[in-house]
């Protein structure tokens, strides 16, 4: 298993980049917008992992600018850790044997969510690309929110 990154929303795209670029020092990496979804997808890495940022595309942090505005509640402003994994069905076995709801399900054979005990929403990617897709996951609905 391998970090990503951390997803923050922000309600604010450019008071956000000034606080963590201009002021707490981060370093954007790379961003993308999503014209279909409406959202921008800011990375930021800190000063010195430039380099392993941009090949390993981690460690990082995720700031999510949905162009619609939204209220966020509840902690909706966080996101979730992400992490990479090797076998992504292997990882969510034994989650699921280990009584961790799957929320989402790895239906794509690429991503998966789960919640901490303290209801933190964990992303799982399969690293090196998606895995065909397999049962039980493929026909597996969303549970919950993730």
């Amino acid at each position: 298993m391998r970090y990503l990154h951390t997803m923050v929303r922000v309600t604010d795209l450019e008071a956000s980049l000034d606080f963590y670029v201009n002021k707490l020092g981060l370093k954007e990496l790379y961003r993308s917008e999503h014209e279909a979804g409406r959202f921008t997808l800011v990375f930021l890495c800190a000063p010195g992992d430039e380099e392993q940022a941009a090949q390993n595309k981690a460690p990082l942090v995720e700031l999510t600018y949905n162009w619609d505005p939204e209220a966020y509640e509840g902690g909706r402003n966080f996101g979730h850790l992400a992490y990479q994994v090797d076998d992504i069905y292997a990882v969510c076995q034994r989650l699921k044997d280990g009584g961790v709801v799957i929320n989402r399900p790895p239906r794509d054979g690429r991503m998966a969510f789960v919640r901490s005990p303290d209801n933190i929403s964990i992303e799982l990617l399969q690293a090196g690309g998606a895995k065909e897709p397999a049962e039980p996951w493929a026909s597996m609905p969303n549970v919950g929110t993730w």
